[in-house]
């Protein structure tokens, strides 16, 4: 929303000005329905000869033959990708000889932060449980039941 852009200092643009203007593209998004192949031979035929394409959200969303195609056409200045269709990533796979590509093994997540805000919630679930006091419940009525008092 315009709203949320200027919270974060950003314009809000249409995604076909997003790929003719900016320098890094980078993609974080669930896989879905909607998602599914969102970067295509149109988007990255759209981008600059010195942008940059970052994928580290899932594979499926940027169509990886026509990624494959913009890199060694050098029609881009390169990519950065921590997903892919496959994984692991078959050693012969055409991305691993285009130029200017980054490939990691679906490890760009793992950092100090990463795994401070996973497991963050994890405790206060596993604190709250022991203490009777569950935070988050869907299903209230599993709370009077037998087996949760059986915890306690």
């Amino acid at each position: 929303t315009a709203e949320r852009a200027k919270e974060c200092q950003a314009t809000l643009v249409d995604k076909e000005t997003l790929f003719k203007e900016a320098d890094i593209v980078s993609v974080h998004l669930v896989l879905s329905d909607r998602s599914r192949g969102l970067v295509g031979a149109p988007e990255l035929a759209l981008m600059k000869p010195t942008a940059y394409l970052v994928n580290i959200s899932r594979g499926p969303i940027v169509d990886e033959k026509a990624l494959i195609d913009v890199l060694e056409r050098k029609a881009i200045a390169g990519a950065a990708l921590d997903t892919f269709d496959v994984e692991p990533l078959p050693k012969d796979h055409p991305l691993f000889k285009t130029p200017n590509t980054l490939i990691c093994p679906h490890l760009g997540y793992v950092t100090e932060e990463s795994y401070r805000a996973f497991y963050a919630g994890i405790i206060e679930n596993v604190r709250a449980f022991v203490s009777g006091e569950p935070v988050r419940v869907i299903n209230s009525d599993v709370l009077t039941s037998s087996q949760f008092r059986g915890y306690e």
